[in-house]
């Protein structure tokens, strides 16, 4: 079957010669290396491709390098005995060296003349792809011309096929052919788009940027699954606030997180959102300091907008306020499992970071040394902490809790029962002395 964008014709190459581009083969992952050798021996073509070239013209550091070659998967299999084949919709082949996987693509055509496997939904997204070509009709099928850039081994050149090159010299984002027909064959595409120009510091080019708020609806088609490892690659490589206000700036936000974007909107203070990119900066600095991010955090954070609105709308109805922080959480949950699939081993802990919330004000002996040995403890501290910067409301019940976390067993069970024996205002009188209480006579059971 046709693809929309066949029409594209097939470019002639510029080729950008070792002196004028940055990228060493020093910089190359050496089991990429021997992979190009490998295909180069054996009479393939193979070229290095993709978001490593890119990376490395704009002076990243790329950790996954991809290969282009015109050997089928079958042929790579052949050559690499530690190679294994996937993928249904493209078909794959996959060079495991120890921990690292090289990944090597065959080049894909444009055009299924009947010798391929090719399937296109009614709409025009691509379901399949496995229709082989030249690396010529490889280019214009790639997504983004910065993406469309092959680094070829035999004379360490760069070839552009789409004026890529030129695009990442220039910070720009563009799309290879029509951005409608593009955008509708894949939607994730747009999240593509916004997430590379938050990693890369680049422009949308206005062409390509134009049609996402129109058609970002038709993110709702793609599979849940696919949506919740997009959110992952926003929010959890070191670019999330810069992603978050991108998502908003192209109008992508409601369609991903719609109840949160709801709440956003309706919060006239602006705390929720203030809190929230704090948030996201804290995520950002601990992905730049090698510290892991759970994504039940990264979820509580991103959907507690969402929870506070449902909490405050239940309990508005007149329900009993842990009842409505349980139904709100799951409301919450749920209503986002119809976008995103987020797995129930991160939704339970995050339900869990805010239902403690509510547990940092109580300063009960029992109910302090329950709190601290609770395994969401920690997480439901450090969320506590990021709700300051919506409200300063919490520095008390942060300076205890802080303290308590450095404070033995004994210290602070001694603490606390001071705290419990020593008279509150209410029980002082005009003078500061203790009030003198009439004592109750229990009545005994007949």
């Amino acid at each position: 079957m046709r693809s929309e964008h066949a029409s594209i014709p097939a470019p002639e190459p510029r080729v950008i010669p070792r002196d004028s581009h940055p990228v060493s083969r020093k910089d190359i992952s050496s089991s990429a290396l021997r992979v190009l050798y490998r295909l180069r021996d054996a009479g393939f073509d193979g070229y290095l491709v993709g978001g490593a070239v890119r990376d490395l013209i704009v002076g990243g550091h790329p950790k996954d390098f991809d290969i282009a070659t015109n050997a089928t998967p079958e042929e790579v299999r052949h050559l690499f005995r530690n190679c294994r084949l996937i993928g249904r919709r493209f078909r794959l082949a996959h060079v495991v060296f120890g921990r690292e996987i090289i990944e090597v693509a065959t080049f894909r055509a444009n055009v299924d003349d009947g010798s391929g496997d090719r399937e296109v939904h009614d709409g025009g997204r691509l379901l399949r792809d496995n229709v082989y070509g030249t690396i010529e009709e490889d280019a214009v099928r790639r997504d983004f011309t910065v993406n469309a850039l092959y680094y070829a081994i035999e004379d360490f050149s760069v070839r552009d096929y789409v004026g890529g090159f030129e695009d990442a010299q220039n910070r720009l984002m563009r799309l290879i052919g029509d951005p409608e027909t593009r955008y509708r064959e894949d939607p994730v595409r747009m999240l593509r788009a916004v997430r590379l120009a938050a990693k890369l510091g680049f422009e949308i080019e206005a062409a390509t940027a134009e049609p996402i708020p129109r058609l970002a609806g038709l993110l709702a088609e793609a599979a849940p699954a696919r949506l919740f490892e997009e959110c992952l690659k926003l929010f959890l490589s070191g670019h999330a606030v810069e992603s978050f206000l991108r998502l908003e700036k192209h109008g992508l936000l409601p369609v991903l997180l719609p109840e949160s974007a709801q709440a956003l909107k309706a919060n006239r203070s602006g705390a929720l959102r203030r809190m929230l990119l704090e948030g996201l900066r804290g995520t950002d600095e601990r992905v730049a300091n090698d510290e892991p991010v759970s994504p039940a955090f990264l979820f509580a954070l991103l959907l507690w907008p969402a929870y506070c609105r449902a909490l405050a709308t239940l309990q508005a109805q007149g329900m009993h306020a842990v009842e409505a922080q349980r139904r709100a959480a799951d409301r919450v949950t749920v209503h986002q499992l119809q976008t995103i699939a987020l797995p129930r081993r991160f939704s339970l802990p995050m339900q869990e970071i805010w239902l403690l919330q509510t547990r940092f004000s109580l300063r009960q002996r029992k109910r302090v040394f329950r709190l601290l040995s609770h395994p969401r403890f920690r997480a439901a501290f450090d969320f506590l902490s990021i709700r300051q910067a919506a409200s300063p409301e919490h520095a008390e019940d942060i300076a205890f809790w802080r303290e308590a976390q450095t404070q033995s067993g004994d210290e602070l069970a001694a603490q606390l029962d001071a705290q419990a024996s020593a008279p509150d205002d209410d029980d002082l009188d005009a003078d500061g002395a203790p009030r003198r209480r009439r004592r109750r006579r229990r009545n005994r059971a007949g």
